[in-house]
């Protein structure tokens, strides 16, 4: 299985690097991590909301770019956004849902995180599985790893 973290602008924050670090190590064991990371864009104090969307679009169409190399989607990737919108899932129903997958054939599974603004209509549109990790809003950066701890702990669910 192959797991890739797709996401926007890069961890500036030692502990968070550190926490990444810590389950990158943790995973070999169960899947292959890559974390690809695009540029994210800078956000104005008082930012209008047609800005704003501008802002998704364009760090939108840089995911994109990331997650359909050379136009094409990976055809063995299932897409798993991480929105507010989507379904909240437990750990061992995180569990539950890479099994099925694996079994069903699926050998690569793409989270993508937004910026701090969100995501764009588009990515949101490309996604197989819109996850939501509750009603609470976390910082990107930190969610990237909270994502990790919570991938690590769905193999460790599966593997009892």
């Amino acid at each position: 299985m192959r797991i890739t973290i797709l996401c926007v602008g890069k961890l500036k924050e030692q502990y968070l690097k550190d926490g990444i670090v810590e389950y990158a190590k943790r995973m070999p064991p169960y899947a292959e991590l890559q974390v690809i990371e695009v540029a994210d864009e800078k956000t104005p104090a008082n930012a209008s909301a047609q800005s704003n969307e501008k802002i998704k679009e364009s760090e939108g169409k840089r995911l994109l770019a990331a997650l359909l190399p050379n136009g094409h989607k990976d055809k063995d990737a299932y897409i798993i956004v991480l929105d507010s919108a989507g379904k909240n899932l437990s750990s061992p129903e995180l569990a539950q849902k890479i099994d099925t997958l694996a079994l069903g054939g699926t050998s690569h599974i793409v989270f993508v995180i937004g910026g701090s603004l969100g995501l764009s209509r588009e990515v949101l549109q490309r996604g197989d599985f819109l996850l939501s990790f509750g009603k609470m809003t976390f910082p990107h950066q930190l969610m990237r790893l909270i994502l990790l701890e919570q991938i690590y702990r769905a193999f460790k669910i599966s593997r009892g």
